[in-house]
């Protein structure tokens, strides 16, 4: 199955990561790719959902309160 473009990007920056770094160890990798997805994803998603959390969770596929959680988490709740 072919990659989606997505993926692609993510492979193609994880393998610069661990060539730029050299030799040295990486660390918390995981949480640094979430981080970097996570958040531009949550701020997409909710200007295509206008700022609305319910549309915005059932596009997610994920509950409105663990979106709500996100939104606080990464500093992206309107008003806040």
């Amino acid at each position: 199955m072919t990659p989606s473009p997505i993926e692609e990007c993510i492979v193609c920056a994880l393998e610069k990561y661990f060539q730029d770094l050299d030799g040295e160890t990486p660390s918390a990798v995981y949480d640094m790719v979430m981080q970097a997805v996570e958040k531009p994803m949550l701020e997409v998603v909710m200007r295509q959902a206008s700022g609305k959390q319910s549309v915005a969770s059932e596009m997610l596929g994920i509950n409105r309160n663990t979106l709500r959680k996100k939104l606080q988490q990464y500093g992206l709740l309107e008003g806040k």
